[in-house]
């Protein structure tokens, strides 16, 4: 990787990306190196390593790593997308290093500012990836039996956290756990109960769901909230915050440089292919990337397990992608779903207004329809549920997306994903399950507005450079010369 005068093409790609130019769109540049992980951008330089942090030039790019930091929504709005100087990354050090012990990950990882929008790139208004703490930060509720704690917490943990705690509760011993990187939530829970359910409601801004739910508008949440806790600085997820990296981390209970799986796409060096993980052609074959030997938290609980419209389900007695695969269509989840999803049009608990006028919301909300179907029928008495169920709500991860995280359309998908957590709460009641079953509520991830006028990019600048490389997901960049 060496181009002129001695200067590798690393170095390279690093004085253009860290030019003052582009600090409107280039957060921070982060690689490998020195026994460690270097952050740098147009400001500053320094060495991240386990035992602490070293300034090379500058002011520290990731200075600040407050998890609490923006709460609680109010805090947030006054300072949206904050620039590098004044933004919290929390656990910096860590989860950089878990990503780049990972076979496939990239050379340089280039964050986002909060503010870039990309949209002719599969950007949105609402975004996440960043290591910044709203990207990173899913909401996490813990609710039920066996929760000793109330009310909010001014703590936080992490998304690696959720497999270990759900493993636990469910009658696995904390010490056979210890292989997982995450711990369980020892402060607030004892596992006493009968039945244990894990809700990921992907995308979730955790400021505002716990705003809404303090506000009325998300009745359901404010019922787990009566009987259990929040943690204000919620669940921070591994880096990159994206869907199918966190969602793994969530239910094996390892960062990505265990599991394998870096981004949503990314480069397999070993055969020259691209991995593309986040598609619904492509959920099902999950297990095809996951690194040899992990194992998820179905595969650690005796009994009945289920696992409801989530691709990360090895071990799991029940399992919507295991259909998906038995159904064997070769371009996998949607077509096999799309056979079988109800009319969005039809469905009480759908925001009909983004229904009709948003065909993402529509096969959303289809989805998480057939997911309520799926999870009635698993619990049709509570001596004939499962011990352990995981459900996946997608469309809350649409709405933030479609119109940012504050936007009446992200708030709709979170009306509609509570109505649906409704239903469920009210069988739970109406079989007599609903005391002895401790529910975990959490998300993959945070969600942070852009800015439509803040546009930019940096590929065109690294190719001027004479720099070959691939770009992966938009910010993970592989060096070919």
């Amino acid at each position: 990787m060496t181009t002129t005068a001695g200067t590798t093409s690393r170095e390279r790609a690093v004085d253009v990306l860290c030019d003052p130019s582009l600090a409107h769109v280039v957060d921070l540049v982060a690689w490998p190196d020195r026994g460690g992980v270097v952050v740098a951008n147009s400001e500053g330089r320094s060495l991240l390593r386990a035992d602490g942090t070293e300034v090379l030039a500058g002011r520290d790019p990731v200075g600040w790593q407050d998890p609490l930091a923006f709460t609680p929504l109010t805090d947030e709005l006054t300072d949206l997308s904050p620039p590098n100087a004044r933004n919290s990354y929390p656990d910096a050090h860590r989860r950089l290093a878990s990503l780049f012990s990972a076979a496939a990950a990239p050379d340089l990882a280039v964050v986002h500012t909060g503010a870039h929008h990309w949209p002719d790139k599969g950007g949105h208004h609402g975004e996440h990836g960043s290591l910044n703490v709203v990207q990173s930060r899913a909401p996490l509720i813990v609710s039920g039996a066996g929760v000793t704690e109330r009310g909010m917490l001014s703590a936080s943990a992490r998304v690696i956290d959720v497999a270990p705690t759900l493993a636990w509760l469910a009658g696995a011993p904390l010490g056979e756990l210890g292989d997982m990187e995450g711990r369980a939530l020892v402060d607030v829970l004892v596992p006493e109960a009968r039945h244990v359910i894990g809700l990921l409601w992907d995308g979730c801004n955790s400021n505002s769901l716990y705003a809404l739910a303090r506000a009325g508008e998300l009745p359901n949440v404010a019922r787990l909230l009566e009987r259990g806790c929040a943690y204000v600085g919620g669940a921070i997820a591994e880096f990159p915050s994206v869907t199918l990296v966190n969602h793994t981390c969530a239910l094996t209970g390892v960062g990505p440089g265990v599991h394998g799986i870096v981004n949503n796409a990314y480069f397999d060096r070993a055969t020259a292919a691209q991995r593309l993980t986040n598609d619904a052609r492509t959920w099902h074959r999950w297990g095809e990337w996951l690194a040899p030997g992990v194992r998820t938290v179905f595969e650690r609980v005796d009994g009945a397990t289920a696992c409801v419209n989530e691709p990360a389900d090895a071990g799991a007695s029940y399992s919507t992608f295991e259909l998906v695969r038995g159904a064997g269509h070769s371009d996998g989840a949607k077509t096999m779903m799309d056979d079988f999803l109800p009319d969005p049009l039809q469905d009480p608990l759908a925001t009909q207004e983004y229904v009709e006028g948003n065909k993402d919301y529509a096969w959303s909300s289809s989805v998480d329809a057939i997911g309520v179907q799926q999870v009635l029928e698993l619990w049709p008495s509570r001596s004939e549920a499962p011990r352990l169920m995981w459900w996946n709500t997608l469309l809350t991860d649409t709405g933030h997306h479609e119109g940012g995280p504050h936007s009446p359309i992200a708030h709709a998908s979170m009306r509609d994903a509570d109505r649906r957590l409704g239903v469920l709460l009210d069988h739970l009641e109406r079989i007599g399950a609903l005391d002895e079953t401790t529910i975990l509520l959490t998300s993959d991830h945070g969600s942070e507005g852009a800015d439509p006028e803040c546009v930019g990019d940096w590929d065109e600048p690294l190719r001027d450079a004479g720099l070959t490389f691939r770009d992966e997901a938009y910010g993970f960049i592989y060096l070919l010369s």
